[in-house]
């Protein structure tokens, strides 16, 4: 800790870095009670890497989705010192500085830290780049994870529900493996962006027990064996001993001092306390003042991420996983999520809205999100006549499946494109309703729902919610939760507060029962419900494999 700053001291600032799918933010926060002082947000000039490399005029294949390391470092570069400065803040404040990042977003990088895709002749070579959570291209490999834990009974398997996920860790770096087996044997390390930008801040190389146990396979103080990884194939035996076994830090623990490299990034003083990485979702619990048993919240952006500590350890279908000390230490903590939220809704004002709709919105001074959610709002639950499946970006949970698609039943010639934005919502809440079930039919309790995340500014939605739940809604009290989150880590790990509980106390807020479900409406939405249960069990779970079928005819295709 720099010299001229105290833990104790109420005027001690510290940095919340929130590294998400198009841009990071940077948030300073005042450590005695969780003032936000200073703001700033940087985009990523390469954003999602899903077309084209940079540079390179090849298409990628379907479901890719890559990102630039360099992104990242600029959020330090530009954020940081923008946040300062928004603030007016002193930078001899400041005391610590915690990082979340979107998870399971990982890279293969040399036994010094640097990306493959910085070496000299790798630039050109796709395995090379930081795979995004969104990386769905490795659904093959996560198939033959599955199976194999299932032919040999792996006790891990059902902490995550059945089945490990495509986005997930292991089945990434099995496609690298069959896809590039020279650019798979020079990854001296399989590492999470989040470990990795705390490797940038600090110079140590650290491995945080959160996305170790969620993303990585890590259960009871173990990675799945080498006999299990040589069954997946003989070349990725040592994969865990060579690429990424490290000692696991605790989430609040201090990963090191920030380098004088990274000083002069960032404007901080050399040595600031730089907490242990974590994951968007998970570190917004504190920001959120979830972490007690039973509080599920769920971080609602592009996708959402429901997690929740709990005292009971149960197996729950179709979860993400449940890691001891995952959330907070001394609990259990679960996850699960789904793929795509408002990545969908996005989508359909992107391309499914008409022109005068645009022109509408432009006249009232809204965005088409706004105009859409007003005009759907003036419909009866109901009145649209329509279902939705929300697979549009596959299912995380409960059916762990990224080869589903979106479904829309119901649509006639008189469908307007508020039904149909109003109908894809729903999915969102019937998918959300889905996976609150899944854990009490598990005998996990959800005892309060807590909203966070982009999503929560529209009311709209979160009635929507509100009703489907049949449930009121917690919203959390900032609009930079994830960030906030960090921050408070970082208080911990700076030494201002004892542990996550007293400074989430501290510095976390929510606002109780923001939105309440209206009794009417959620009768009527119990029936829609039933039907999109029908269709959900219909399409994912045996009835028909009409969506894989279709799936694998646009990918041959692609491919062709």
């Amino acid at each position: 800790m720099p010299e001229n700053v105290s833990a104790n001291n109420p005027s001690s600032v510290v940095v919340g870095i929130d590294f998400g799918t198009l841009s990071g933010r940077a948030v300073a926060v005042r450590v005695s009670d969780g003032a936000e002082l200073g703001t700033a947000v940087h985009h990523y000039e390469h954003g999602v890497i899903s077309e084209r490399l940079p540079g390179s005029a090849e298409r990628l294949p379907p479901d890719t989705a890559l990102q630039s390391p360099e992104d990242y470092r600029e959020v330090l570069r530009r954020a940081v010192p923008k946040a300062l400065a928004a603030g007016g803040i002193d930078p001899a404040r400041v005391i610590g500085v915690g990082i979340d990042f979107t998870a399971c977003t990982v890279l293969p990088a040399t036994v010094g830290g640097t990306p493959l895709c910085e070496l000299p002749g790798l630039a050109g070579r796709p395995h090379a780049y930081p795979k995004l959570w969104k990386h769905h291209a490795a659904q093959p490999e996560a198939d033959l994870v599955n199976a194999v834990a299932r032919e040999r009974g792996e006790p891990w398997l059902a902490r995550y529900g059945g089945r490990i996920s495509s986005e997930w860790q292991f089945a990434k770096a099995l496609q690298v493996l069959r896809e590039d087996p020279e650019l798979y044997d020079r990854a001296d390390r399989w590492i999470e962006a989040a470990d990795w930008i705390v490797w940038q801040l600090c110079g140590s190389e650290t491995r945080n027990v959160c996305t170790a146990g969620y993303k990585g396979i890590h259960q009871d103080g173990a990675w799945p064996s080498r006999d299990y990884l040589a069954a997946l194939d003989p070349r990725f035996a040592d994969f865990v001993a060579d690429k990424l076994a490290h000692p696991l830090s605790q989430l609040g623990g201090r990963a090191g001092g920030l380098t004088a490299e990274a000083a002069a990034w960032t404007g901080l003083p050399e040595g600031t306390a730089v907490a242990v990485g974590n994951v968007d979702a998970h570190v917004t619990a504190a920001a959120a003042q979830t972490v007690a048993p039973g509080q599920m919240l769920a971080v609602m952006g592009t996708s959402t991420c429901h997690v929740m500590n709990s005292d009971v350890l149960a197996d729950v279908p179709g979860m993400c996983g449940v890691v001891r000390d995952g959330i907070v230490p001394g609990l259990w903590g679960y996850e699960a999520g789904q793929s795509g939220v408002g990545d969908i809704f996005g989508w359909f004002a992107d391309t499914h809205t008409p022109a005068g709709y645009a022109d509408e919105a432009a006249e009232r001074g809204v965005s088409v999100h706004e105009l859409l959610s007003a005009k759907a709002a003036e419909e009866p639950v109901g009145g649209h006549g329509l279902v939705a499946l929300d697979w549009h970006s596959g299912n995380r949970s409960v059916l762990v499946d990224h080869d589903l698609s979106g479904v829309i039943a119901g649509m006639t010639l008189a469908t307007r494109p508020e039904e149909v934005y109003r109908a894809l919502v729903e999915a969102t809440a019937f998918g959300t309703r889905t996976i609150v079930a899944a854990f009490e039919d598990s005998g996990v309790p959800v005892t309060d729902f807590t909203v966070a995340g982009g999503l929560v500014r529209n009311p709209f939605v979160m009635q929507i919610y509100a009703d489907v739940l049949r449930r009121p809604l917690n919203a959390i009290g900032s609009d930079q939760g994830p960030a906030v989150g960090a921050a408070i880590h970082a208080a911990v790990a700076a030494g201002a507060h004892p542990d996550i509980h007293a400074a989430s106390r501290a510095m976390g807020e929510v606002r109780r029962g923001a939105f309440r479900p209206d009794p009417t409406r959620a009768d009527a939405y119990d029936e829609l419900y039933a039907i999109y249960t029908d269709l959900h069990d219909h399409f994912g779970r045996g009835g028909s494999d009409a969506l894989h079928r279709l799936r694998r005819i646009r990918n041959e295709a692609a491919a062709s």
